[in-house]
């Protein structure tokens, strides 16, 4: 890998400090990492957990229907419209 500038100042300055706040740069970096970069094994782990919680929803689904027995189910009569 070609070094740039950019890269050569990084290093100059981590070169500069002290071993014992090095533990702070290295969870700093390993933050970034997962910014810009996963592993492909876990994005398509992470993809088929998702794949497997999704339901299909019915075309004809009453969605006034569903929230007025959600709302009876989860607080009773107190939520009357």
């Amino acid at each position: 890998m070609k070094m740039t500038k950019l890269r050569k100042d990084a290093f100059a300055l981590l070169e500069e400090v002290p071993e014992d706040k090095l533990v702070f740069l290295v969870q700093i970096m390993k933050g970034v990492t997962g910014l810009y970069g996963t592993d492909e094994k876990q994005r398509e782990q992470a993809f088929f957990i998702l794949e497997k919680m999704r339901k299909n929803v019915p075309d004809d689904l009453d969605y006034e229907a569903e929230l007025a027995a959600y709302r009876e189910e989860k607080y009773g009569n107190a939520c009357v419209d």
